[in-house]
């Protein structure tokens, strides 16, 4: 009913079942929202004409690369969340061959829940905190990630297929939570730690670097350092 009355031009899907721990004992409903549900949009948008951008993880790496991952890397997802965002990139492919998808990682911003306002709220509580130190990746503010949606949109060129994108830089989360307590002037305590002292339900990309250069020459984006970002959002949040 709603694509019959409005026949909207494009359909950006940002929805997701992202509670990655919780995903491991709820496994038909991430399929169900992360892959069944993105097949349904796709295909529905494939029948009214209108273009769409479906958002995607690292997550469906295994993390054991060493080099930043491209679009065509062998996918190898070690987690139900990430089997879950695979199946949807699929679904999306296969009901939609015109659909774009972009995968992006460590994603944060001044809304909802994140790992920079997790950091915040418990530097405010604590005088000291444990952050793992070898799971290495590159922060994504969400506003750059929606900025770049919005230049593929702009643009007038719509070219199907799988994308990267995150901010520039490679960094640890122990990295990250010392740049946010630097960056906010917070006197806690950041100490690192090994992956195997935080065990979690779900199982982390040890790597999860992307390379972003295919959404660079397509596009002609040019991408932020994720400090920059960072300042940027912590900025708007004060």
């Amino acid at each position: 009913y709603y694509f019959k009355v409005y026949q909207p031009a494009f359909l950006i899907n940002c929805a997701a079942y992202t509670a990655v721990d919780r995903a491991e004992a709820e496994k038909d409903l991430a399929f169900q929202v992360n892959g069944e549900a993105v097949g349904v949009l796709a295909a529905i948008c494939n029948e009214y004409g209108t273009k769409f951008l479906h958002i995607s993880t690292d997550y469906v790496f295994d993390g054991t690369a060493t080099t930043p991952y491209n679009e065509h890397a062998p996918t190898n997802p070690q987690s139900v969340y990430g089997a879950s965002k695979l199946e949807g990139e699929k679904e999306a492919i296969h009901f939609n061959s015109e659909s774009i998808i972009i995968r992006t990682s460590w994603v944060y911003s001044e809304f909802g829940r994140n790992f920079v306002k997790t950091m915040i709220k418990l530097m405010n509580e604590k005088d000291q905190l444990y952050v793992v130190n070898d799971q290495i990746g590159s922060p994504t503010y969400a506003a750059d990630l929606a900025d770049a949606i919005m230049q593929i949109i702009s643009s007038g060129k719509w070219s199907p297929g799988i994308y990267h994108f995150s901010n520039e830089g490679v960094i640890s989360w122990f990295d990250f939570a010392v740049a946010i307590r630097d960056l906010i002037g917070s006197n806690c305590k950041i100490n690192p730690i090994p992956t195997t002292s935080y065990p979690t339900p779900a199982k982390r990309p040890s790597w999860s670097v992307l390379d972003n250069s295919k959404f660079i020459t397509n596009y002609g984006i040019s991408l932020r350092n994720w400090k920059t970002s960072l300042k940027i959002c912590l900025d708007r949040m004060k």
